[in-house]
């Protein structure tokens, strides 16, 4: 399982640096929507990393960096998740807090995969963004990425 979760996340490392690349190369043409849903996939991905395992002082929701930090943020995020599946059980609870004070329990595999999930998502919204501005939208389907 943690095998299949490291692919997981070399799929999403790999879209995420496709996506800067156009954000980096057309900056005329990213919407602002297009940015902001980025920096928050990127946020949440921190987030959810500080959740399991607190390294690093932790982003808003929606905070935004300049952009040519989002290309560190998220290599950063990517190499503390595979730490973190290098160091905990899969099955492990973990508690938090959410950004409202509410406290819940998950274990880490369940909030990998939402991480996962969550960022799919966005990069939906966002191809839908490029479209709409003139860019063309990056094809980030899993099974072309294992083709």
């Amino acid at each position: 399982m943690k095998q299949f979760f490291t692919e997981l996340f070399e799929y999403s490392n790999h879209y995420n640096q496709k996506l800067f690349s156009v954000f980096a190369g057309n900056p005329d043409k990213t919407s602002q929507k297009a940015v902001s849903l980025f920096n928050h996939l990127l946020n949440a991905h921190q987030i959810w990393n500080n959740r399991i395992d607190p390294k690093q002082p932790t982003f808003a929701v929606w905070q935004l960096h300049h952009l040519q930090d989002l290309e560190a943020i998220n290599t950063t995020n990517y190499e503390q998740t595979l730490q973190i599946l290098d160091r905990f059980d899969l099955s492990q609870i973990i508690s938090y807090s959410t950004s409202k004070g509410e406290g819940f329990s998950n274990r880490v595999q369940d909030i990998l995969f939402h991480v996962i999930n969550h960022s799919t998502y966005h990069r939906g919204q966002i191809a839908t963004e490029f479209k709409q501005h003139g860019l063309e939208p990056l094809i980030t389907d899993y099974i072309f990425y294992k083709r």
